[in-house]
C-alpha cells in the first residue's frame, strides 16, 4: 500500500529514534513522528512521504504509553529546547544508553559492550547555567523572549524554561521592561534592523554570581545607566556586558564586549577548581553533571602523578585543570584565543603550574609539536565538538602511541567513528560511560577509556 502526505494513520510505537522521535509501522512504512512516545498507540498525521518511510505529526494519544508522563513545562510540545519530557526520566537514561551503545555497535564495530551504568539527575530540572533567550515580537507587535520552535526561528513566548534558573525570569522581566519604556526595538532577522538580538544570563552554581550579557545589533542600548540600576536590584547580579553583533547570520554572539557594570566574568567551581567564565567561555552548562564527567575523565586517565597529558579542545581549561591535580605536566589545545587567556587566567587562580597552554586548531598543533619539537605523551583526552576529530589528529595520535586515549564525546555518532580507527589495530576500548548532561533533551556525554595493545 502506498501512503501519501496527509494520509491519517494508526500506529504503535515500538521504537524511539536518536531525535527522540517516536517509530511506528503501518504495512511494512515507517513512521517518525516527533512527541510520540515508546508503548503509544496513536493516530498520525503524514506530513512528508517517502517510498518506504515518512514523518507524521501526532494528532492523537488513543492508548497512552505506561512509559508517557504529562510534560512539566505546558509548551513542551511547541518549544525546540525539551524532546523528551513526555517520556518517564527512568525511559529517558535507557533511551540514552541504547542510543551510545547502537552507534558505537553500528557504526564502530563494537560487540559485546559492557557499558557502565548512565549516570542520571536526581532532579532533573532547573540544572542549566547558561541560557541564550532570543528577543522578537509577536503578531500583535509585543515585544517576547523564548526558545524557537523546532527547526525553525519563530519564537516561543517562555520566560520561565523549567531548565534555567528560577532567576532568569526576574533578569527577562526587566530587560523587556525597560525596552518597552524607551521604545527599544527587538531585532529582526528578516529586514536586519532593531537593536536587542539575544538576553544571555550566566549563573554560578556554587557562587550564586549572576551575569547578563546583551546581544546588540548596535554599540549600546539607550537609557544604559537605568537599566543597570534594574538589574543591580537583583541580588546575585555580577556582571553586565553588551556584546557587539552587527552581522546578518545565526551566529549569535559577535566578538566586542563592553562592560556595563561589575566583573567582566563570574566565578564557578567543578570539584576543587574555580574557574573564571566570561560571556565568551564556552564552560559546561550542567554543573552537576559535569563534574561527575569529568571525574569519570579523570579516572580513565588514570594518572599516578608521573604522565605528561595532552587535552585537546581544551575551551577555558576545564579538564586540563582537573587532570592536572594527578598529572606531572598537561598541555591544552584549543583555537579560541580569548578561551586559552581565559585557561591561563583560571590556572593562576587555583595556583596550578604544571600547565601550558596553545593557540590553534588541534590537528595543527599536535603534529608540529610532535614533529618539530619531539614532545610525547602518556596520555592524550580529547574533547571536540559534534563533528568528532579531524582525520591528521587521529592518525598524529597514532603516531604517538600514548598509552591511553580518554575521548569525551557529545556526539556518540562521530565518536563511533574515530573510535573505529584508533581501535583498527593499536587500542582497544576498554570502558564507556555515559552521564546524562541534558536531561530532557536528546543529547548525552560519553567518556571511552582506550588502551594502546601494540608497542
Amino acid at each position: 500500500m502506498e501512503f501519501r502526505k496527509n494520509d491519517i494513520l494508526t500506529l504503535d510505537i515500538e521504537d524511539c529514534g536518536v531525535d527522540g522521535e517516536g517509530i511506528g509501522k503501518a504495512d511494512g512504512f515507517t513512521v517518525f513522528v516527533k512527541d510520540a512516545v515508546i508503548g503509544d498507540r496513536i493516530k498520525a498525521k503524514i506530513i512528508k512521504a517517502k517510498k518506504n518511510y515518512g514523518y507524521g505529526r501526532l494528532m492523537e494519544v488513543i492508548t497512552p504509553s505506561p512509559y508517557r508522563v504529562k510534560p512539566a513545562c505546558s509548551i513542551a510540545r511547541q518549544c525546540g529546547g525539551c524532546q523528551l519530557q513526555a517520556l518517564s526520566y527512568e525511559q529517558q537514561l535507557k533511551f540514552k544508553e541504547k542510543k551510545v551503545r547502537g552507534h558505537l555497535e553500528r557504526i564502530g564495530g563494537f560487540q559485546n559492550l559492557d557499558m557502565e551504568p548512565i549516570m542520571g539527575m536526581e532532579a532533573p530540572y532547573h540544572y542549566r547555567n547558561k541560557a541564550q533567550f532570543p528577543v522578537g515580537k509577536n503578531k500583535d507587535g509585543k515585544i517576547i523572549t523564548g526558545f524557537y520552535a523546532g527547526r525553525t526561528h519563530s519564537i516561543i513566548d517562555n520566560r520561565e524554561c523549567i531548565l534555567g534558573v528560577k532567576q532568569n525570569k526576574e533578569v527577562l522581566d526587566r530587560v523587556i521592561g525597560h525596552m518597552e519604556k524607551y521604545h527599544v526595538q527587538p531585532y529582526d532577522e528578516a529586514t536586519g534592523k532593531g537593536l536587542v538580538r539575544h538576553i544571555m544570563i550566566r549563573y554560578g552554581f556554587h557562587t550564586d554570581e549572576m551575569m547578563v550579557c546583551l546581544i546588540l545589533n548596535g554599540d549600546k542600548i539607550p537609557a544604559e545607566k537605568a537599566l543597570v540600576e534594574s538589574l543591580c536590584e537583583i541580588p546575585e547580579m555580577t556582571s553586565i556586558t553588551i556584546n557587539v553583533n552587527k552581522k546578518r547570520n545565526n551566529v549569535i554572539l559577535g566578538d566586542q564586549l563592553r562592560l556595563l557594570w561589575g566583573q567582566s566574568y563570574i566565578t564557578d567551581s567543578i570539584g576543587d577548581i574555580s574557574y573564571q567564565i566570561s560571556p565568551l567561555s564556552f564552560f559546561q552548562v550542567n554543573p552537576i553533571q559535569t563534574e561527575k564527567l569529568y571525574g569519570k575523565a579523570l579516572e580513565y586517565a588514570g594518572l599516578t602523578g608521573n604522565e605528561t597529558v595532552w587535552d585537546l579542545y581544551c575551551g577555558i581549561g576545564t579538564i586540563s585543570l582537573f587532570l592536572a591535580q594527578k598529572a606531572k605536566f598537561v598541555r591544552g589545545v584549543e583555537i579560541v584565543p580569548q578561551a586559552i587567556d581565559n585557561a591561563r587566567e583560571n590556572a593562576k587562580l587555583n595556583g596550578i603550574e604544571n600547565v601550558e597552554f596553545f593557540v590553534g586548531k588541534a590537528e595543527e598543533v599536535l603534529p608540529r609539536e610532535y614533529e618539530k619539537n619531539g614532545v610525547y605523551a602518556d596520555v592524550i583526552v580529547v574533547d571536540p565538538p559534534r563533528k568528532g576529530c579531524d582525520e591528521v589528529l587521529l592518525n598524529t595520535i597514532l603516531k604517538m602511541k600514548p598509552e591511553r586515549v580518554v575521548y569525551v564525546s557529545c556526539d556518540s555518532a562521530t565518536l563511533a567513528r574515530d573510535l573505529k580507527v584508533l581501535c583498527a589495530e593499536d587500542y582497544e576500548l576498554v570502558r564507556v560511560s555515559t552521564t546524562d548532561m541534558f536531561p530532557q533533551g536528546v543529547h548525552v556525554e560519553v567518556v571511552c577509556c582506550l588502551h594502546r595493545v601494540n608497542s
